[in-house]
């Protein structure tokens, strides 16, 4: 099957994204230690839990590239306030690859 645009599917994070979100999260609780709150900007901060190479998070195919490409660009739903675009992406079953969701009989 072919992902197309809309569709659910679930990427595993590797470890450059884990590294990437874990930092982002990190600078942010660091600002706001050091300023005793949040900054009075109206940017909002990157906050929730850390993640780890492997982790799968559900994401949305928001591009793909040429015709019969399993090749995407996906926004990542995190646990948190914040998501994680990973950029021409393919599926598989490794770290930085995505995958169907399972499907379940009731």
């Amino acid at each position: 099957m072919l992902p197309t645009i809309g569709r659910i599917v679930h990427y595993a994070l590797n470890e450059w994204d884990a590294d990437a979100i874990n930092k982002r999260r990190a600078d942010y609780s660091a600002t706001c230690r050091d300023n005793g709150g949040p900054p009075p900007t109206g940017h909002v901060g990157h906050v929730g839990n850390s993640v780890a190479v492997g982790d799968y998070y559900p994401a949305m195919v928001v591009r793909t590239f040429g015709e019969g490409a399993v090749v995407a660009n996906l926004q990542v739903f995190l646990d948190g306030n914040d998501c994680y675009w990973a950029t021409s992406r393919g599926e598989g079953d490794a770290p930085g690859t995505w995958t169907w969701p399972p499907r379940v009989t009731a």
